[in-house]
């Protein structure tokens, strides 16, 4: 069996954001980890792989730096990394990212394909499922759990309250959330071996069946029209009050936000 997961490099949150002139997110400023969403789709393909036998293929599309997350996620126990990097590539939406990703794919041997259901950059849920249509694949989503039967994967897949459970033949694409399971730690071994290992680096010219038109920043149908920063909340109002005098402050303002 032949595992593809698609994984992200998003910036971390905690450490704050910041944005290019034209909007988009200036990823080579901001501390990155890799997306939740995506080590929970790795840390399934590597239970297949400990059951089956599978061989994982982990593919980024990103800056250079994304090889980062290649490496934390070989040294978790994946088998090959596959960077695709290329400044045409920049500033791509979800439909860009999403036709290259394919055009990488489509060079691959695959049985099974995850990635992650969003990305926190982003929040779309969009990539994986055109992935799919691009690939022209079955594609279940939200996956809370996956198995393999034969030549078909069985997902449970997370819908409100309850869950539905869904079966496609392979090869198919499944999104997975980041409740799927809890994702492993590197190893020491797996560290060293990681930092060894090549990693694949392919550009534009390595992208099958893709139209320029369809990629990078000019590429995209979706326009950044402002961004920002989280906004930041003011001092507030201080008041120096005994504690009677408090009360009837507390009171009077929560009446005249018609809280009480």
């Amino acid at each position: 069996m032949k595992i593809v997961v698609c994984v992200k490099q998003v910036p971390d949150t905690k450490g704050g954001v910041k944005f290019n002139p034209d909007g988009t997110l200036d990823r080579g400023a901001m501390l990155a980890i890799m997306n939740p969403d995506d080590k929970a789709g790795l840390e399934a393909a590597l239970r297949l792989k400990d059951e089956y036998g599978a061989e994982v293929t982990v593919l980024t599309m990103g800056l250079p730096k994304a090889e980062e997350v290649l490496r934390e996620a070989m040294a978790m126990g994946a088998d090959k990394g596959i960077l695709v990097t290329d400044r045409v590539l920049g500033g791509a939406d979800t439909w860009a990212t999403s036709t290259t990703l394919a055009g990488a794919l489509r060079n691959l041997e695959y049985d099974l394909i995850i990635t992650g259901r969003q990305a926190i950059d982003g929040d779309t849920a969009q990539v994986g499922p055109q992935i799919s249509e691009h690939l022209d694949l079955p594609v279940i989503s939200y996956a809370k759990d996956i198995k393999i039967e034969g030549d078909s994967v069985v997902v449970e897949r997370q819908y409100d309250d309850r869950y539905h459970v869904l079966k496609a033949k392979m090869p198919c694409l499944v999104t997975a959330l980041s409740e799927l399971n809890e994702p492993r730690y590197m190893t020491p071994g797996g560290i060293f071996d990681a930092y060894d290992a090549e990693i694949t680096v392919w550009g534009r010219k390595d992208l099958k069946d893709v139209d320029d038109a369809n990629l990078g920043l000019n590429g995209s149908p979706t326009k950044i029209a402002k961004a920002s920063d989280k906004v930041r909340k003011g001092a507030g109002e201080k008041v120096e009050l005994d504690a009677d005098e408090s009360v009837a402050y507390i009171m009077g303002k929560l009446k005249e936000k018609h809280v009480i």
